[in-house]
């Protein structure tokens, strides 16, 4: 991953303290000229450190450029200015201007630079800035937005309160986000390619993320590695809306409630733990594959896992092991493809889902219709399997904390299905399996 070599850069580089171009960080005087001068001079001498010392520095877009790192000290607060007039913007490639301008908005912007950080242990405030004629008539800047990047570090800082993302990257590689602290917003890190341009070579790592929209989401993205976080939301803890290939989620825990609200229905209550859903949104065609999900707990969400696919979408390799959940409170666990392909080849192994229950023999028997975008009802409480090739469970434990009219799983379109050392409590009169159109059916004790 070409990224840039932060410790070898803080020990030798030169710094450029804000206050040195006449930043006052004093919460009132608005400081983005002062430091905007801070970074030009910086990237001038070919590179180095841009330092905000103890204070507030109001400020609207801070535009980062190649070799810079943007450093916070303890006590450091960069807090993005009410006047809407003050931030600049993004424009993604091949988009009409009109459409963008405003959404793509950041209190920290990098356009097409290379080797860049942004380092604590300060901290980037979106002050939650409102604007009337944004998304949802409420919507504003971003905190930090990397358009068109490579080599991006950020590391040991804290985001609170964006106006929209916290983190939103598009066309950008090489991205390491490290021990970062996200509260409050909208989306914590969301990172978007294009079709033949996916963001690659990404790692996020050891982060807190506590967010009132989904933690992690985005879509066309290659060779992703998202490994020992906390993620809570009061939407989806990781929600993928296009393609992806080479995903691993590993050594996470994934949680509700929401400690922060959704910022526009106001609810609390965590949806999906991992939303893996192309197409779901728009039609974003290609590939679902090598995607490896290991080592997870899940706790308090409306459901464990929920895979969809729609028309233009298709899906390979999916390994789900090790994984724990409970207090499931909506919907069975999903894979379910409603494209003209099916899923390939999904395994569950070593996985362990409680459920609340409680459903009802009229709910049994009610047919199953497309999803939207976000999980539903099904008539199983288990599992719901449509239009796979190969779906594997294997050591899997579902469990019950009431009674439930459903049939644990219920499969359709599938051509093998594989039960291997599947536990679940016997209900009477409840017939567990409801196999429909399923070629091949293989139960190993």
């Amino acid at each position: 991953m070409a990224v840039m070599k932060y410790g070898a850069l803080a020990g030798e580089a030169k710094t450029f303290d804000v206050r040195q171009f006449g930043a006052r960080g004093d919460g009132r005087a608005l400081d983005t000229v002062a430091i905007n001068q801070a970074v030009a001079a910086c990237s001038q001498a070919g590179g180095g450190v841009v330092r905000l010392s103890p204070g507030r520095y109001l400020s609207g877009t801070i535009h980062l450029k190649s070799n810079v790192t943007l450093a916070l000290d303890a006590g450091a607060t960069l807090v993005g200015t009410a006047d809407l007039d003050q931030y600049q913007h993004f424009r993604p490639s091949g988009e009409p201007e009109s459409r963008w301008l405003r959404w793509h908005r950041a209190l920290v912007l990098a356009d097409g630079a290379e080797n860049v950080a942004m380092v604590g242990p300060g901290t980037i405030d979106g002050a939650n800035v409102f604007d009337p004629r944004g998304e949802e008539k409420m919507r504003g800047p971003h905190a930090v937005l990397l358009g068109h990047c490579r080599g991006v570090v950020i590391r040991d800082l804290a985001i609170r309160d964006a106006a929209n993302y916290a983190i939103l990257f598009e066309g950008t590689d090489g991205v390491e986000i490290r021990h970062v602290r996200i509260t409050g917003g909208y989306d914590g890190i969301h990172f978007r390619g294009w079709p033949g341009r996916p963001c690659r070579d990404v790692l996020i790592a050891d982060c807190v993320l506590q967010t009132g929209d989904d933690c992690i989401a985005g879509r066309y993205w290659h060779n992703t590695r998202i490994t020992g976080c906390t993620l809570n939301s009061s939407c989806n803890c990781v929600r993928l809306i296009g393609p992806a290939t080479g995903l691993v989620i590993e050594k996470c825990r994934l949680d509700g409630p929401g400690l922060f609200p959704h910022r526009t229905s106001k609810r609390r209550a965590t949806l999906a733990g991992l939303n893996l859903q192309p197409g779901a949104w728009d039609p974003t065609r290609g590939m679902l594959d090598d995607v490896r999900i290991t080592d997870v707990t899940i706790r308090n969400t409306s459901t464990a896992f929920h895979f969809t696919l729609k028309p233009g979408n298709s899906a390979g390799r999916i390994l789900v092991e090790r994984v724990s959940a409970a207090g499931v409170y909506l919907a069975a666990s999903s894979v379910e493809s409603w494209a003209e392909t099916p899923f390939e080849d999904v395994v569950f192994r070593d996985v362990e889902v409680e459920y609340i229950g409680g459903g009802t023999e009229d709910q049994a028997n009610r047919p199953v219709k497309p999803p939207g975008t976000e999980a539903r009802p099904l008539p199983a409480w288990g599992f719901y399997l449509r239009h796979v090739k190969r779906a594997t469970l294997e050591d899997v434990r579902l469990r019950l904390a009431k009674d439930d009219r459903r049939p644990v799983l219920l499969a359709e379109q599938v051509d093998h299905l594989v039960l291997q050392r599947v536990s679940f409590p016997p209900i009477a009169g409840v017939e567990p399996l409801r196999l429909r159109e399923v070629k091949r059916f293989q139960r190993r004790e």
